[in-house]
């Protein structure tokens, strides 16, 4: 096909209209006359910028130069060097700010379409049954990582591509953390995306034990001391949500993000063969401007409600991605910036019956470099909704922490760790991901596990 080098190959989108009724993904992904068109724009850079924008440092080009070529099982071995779960970052990554954000193409144009060629590639090998590449031989060490999130997932399969026997506890009936009950079902498929790179990571010879609570079924010190494992990496994420302590957060119809996007997800309630409640509502408030309010508030669309997106600041501040917001809008969600909740009402019977809220305007910049929004005197006004989802990020879990002998921790419950290779004030126990840094992206918290796993290889190698 003809290419302008100047502008990306367009990717194919389901309709707004039409994809607000269902839970089908909403990129369609390239074909592979589309991949290799775009693949044929990169410039090769000698110095490639690209790989110093993604935090698990992707040979870019190289796979991109097989894919040229039309070589699409070479272009997945490269990328499955560096990546563990490569048809999750080509749909959830945000590339537009980093891989993408460097491109040199980008100057004098569109960037490069990395995300998209990265899925391309992942999802051709799957229907393929390309694999990773598996370990020779153990070299005799075991590690326990806990929790099978991005940072699990990532740090266990390059630990096993190392040799090392690895064993992932994951305390939920699924393996895949967030990617498994925190991303939509039309951003993320399960069956097809998720489970097929766990089964990929489990290919390399991990084990995965469900259902198992670290804190409570065993300790990271019995790990150590009684169960014969070498190192220890947690990798538990941050599910613990926060709320505005407003008053009416305790009624009926309000929801953490977290909740409610489990609900749907893990437990399936958007489909109406599974028996898992979940109140819908006619008329949904999402409190929050991220890419898990996006994700809150296009759910309980797609389950027949109308729906705000109440956020304090502008547009210009909303912390989610760009393509997300533009995906929001399009489906008709409605979006009610520079406002502030400041109660939820609340009927006899316990149900929420609106939320009081007022207008914001920005002042002067806070700590985060962002403009503070100040309330705007006698602009209260109350919302029509029966349904609020509070989307205000998470915390870790103390449970592991509490629980362990000299692992420290910092102010806000999160366990303090290396950035370099992700060693803990405990010795042979290493963290890293969104139990370490609070709710982050998918890809920061697989750098964090591939930084650690390199720790963790440096720590047992001198032994």
């Amino acid at each position: 096909m003809e290419v302008d080098v100047l502008k990306r190959v367009p990717v194919r989108e389901q309709e707004p209209k039409v994809r607000a009724t269902n839970f089908d993904e909403v990129c369609l992904g390239y074909n592979k006359e589309e991949a290799m068109a775009e693949a044929t724009r990169c410039l090769q850079c000698k110095n490639p910028q690209c790989v110093k924008g993604c935090p698990v440092n992707i040979n870019i080009p190289g796979f991109i130069k097989e894919l040229a070529e039309g070589k699409v099982e070479d272009a997945y071995h490269v990328i499955s060097e560096y990546s563990a779960l490569p048809a999750v970052c080509g749909r959830v990554c945000p590339q537009e700010s980093q891989c993408e954000a460097k491109c040199i193409r980008g100057i004098k144009g569109d960037a490069v379409s990395i995300g998209k060629l990265e899925r391309f590639v992942a999802d051709t090998a799957r229907e393929e049954g390309i694999k990773p590449v598996k370990a020779e031989k153990l070299n005799g060490k075991k590690v326990a990582v806990i929790g099978s999130g991005p940072a699990g997932l990532t740090c266990a399969g390059d630990l096993a591509k190392l040799g090392y026997e690895v064993t992932i506890f994951e305390a939920l009936h699924k393996a895949g953390g967030v990617l498994s009950y925190g991303i939509p079902e039309f951003r993320l498929p399960k069956s097809k995306v998720v489970d097929s790179e766990v089964e990929n990571v489990k290919s390399l010879g991990v084990k995965i034990e469900t259902n198992v609570v670290i804190g409570k079924a065993t300790t990271i010190d019995e790990l150590l001391d009684e169960e014969g494992f070498d190192a220890v990496f947690i990798g538990s994420g941050a599910g613990l949500p926060r709320f505005m302590g407003i008053p009416g957060e305790n009624a009926n119809g309000v929801f953490s993000a977290n909740e409610y996007l489990t609900r749907s997800n893990l437990m399936k309630a958007f489909d109406d063969s599974y028996a898992t409640p979940i109140s819908a509502g006619k008329k949904v408030a999402v409190v929050g401007g991220g890419n898990v309010a996006m994700d809150a508030a296009r759910t309980a669309l797609r389950l027949g409600a109308e729906v705000h997106i109440v956020y304090r600041r502008s547009e210009e501040e909303l912390p989610a991605r760009v393509e997300e917001v533009h995906h929001a809008k399009e489906e008709g969600i409605v979006f009610d910036l520079l406002t502030n909740p400041t109660e939820i009402l609340v009927d006899e019977e316990g149900n929420v019956k609106g939320m009081t809220c007022i207008r914001m305007e920005l002042g002067e910049p806070d700590e985060s470099g962002r403009r503070r929004p100040v309330e705007v005197a006698g602009s209260e006004f109350t919302l029509d909704v029966d349904t609020v989802i509070m989307s205000l990020g998470t915390s870790p879990n103390p449970l592991i922490s509490s629980t362990t002998e000299g692992l420290d921790i910092n102010k806000r419950k999160c366990i303090v760790a290396e950035e370099v290779n992700g060693q803990t004030s405990k010795a042979k126990v290493y963290a890293g991901g969104d139990a370490v840094t609070g709710a982050a992206t998918v890809i920061l918290a697989m750098g964090a596990g591939k930084a650690a796993a390199k720790g963790i290889d440096e720590f047992l190698s001198a032994q």
